[in-house]
């Protein structure tokens, strides 16, 4: 039995690059970044980061939502399969790129309106400066103990 599955979970490194096939089915290009942490051993046991870059291609309506709705810096989940494809390019060179297609794609949460994540909005989320608007405040004599169903 064999199985090619992979999990990402990662920011968006640049803008997804959207185009169309001769098909007409539509394919959407873009790059992640993740971050491993760990501490080093072998010197002084400080903390250090890893940090890894990953090509997502994404085809039909989830490459119009990937197009539409992520931009860099968008969090985003990914479930997909590896993929390594080779060409020749116009000097004979053989090339070859490994991505990740994406076949599932959950789109992280937008702390910055219609623009996706920005590190300012992100520092005001984190700092709890949201606009009353985004975040209802809901008394805690509006709540009744017995009105909750667990």
């Amino acid at each position: 039995m064999n199985l090619n599955k992979v999990f990402l979970i990662g920011r968006l490194t640049r803008d997804p690059q959207n185009k169309v096939l001769p098909s007409g089915s539509q394919v959407t290009n873009f790059g992640i970044a993740t971050n491993t942490f760990y501490n080093d051993r072998e010197k002084t046991g400080e903390k250090k980061q890893q940090t890894e870059f990953h090509n997502i291609v994404a085809f039909g309506r989830l490459a119009e939502i990937a197009s539409q709705y992520l931009n860099k810096g968008s969090l985003v989940l990914i479930e997909g399969r590896i993929q390594t494809r080779s060409w020749d390019d116009p000097s004979g060179i053989k090339k070859y790129r490994t991505e990740v297609v994406a076949q599932t794609m959950q789109l992280g949460p937008k702390f910055g309106g219609d623009k996706g994540f920005t590190p300012s909005s992100h520092e005001q989320a984190k700092e709890g400066k949201t606009s009353d608007a985004e975040i209802p405040i809901i008394d805690e004599e509006e709540i009744d103990i017995k009105d909750i169903p667990f």
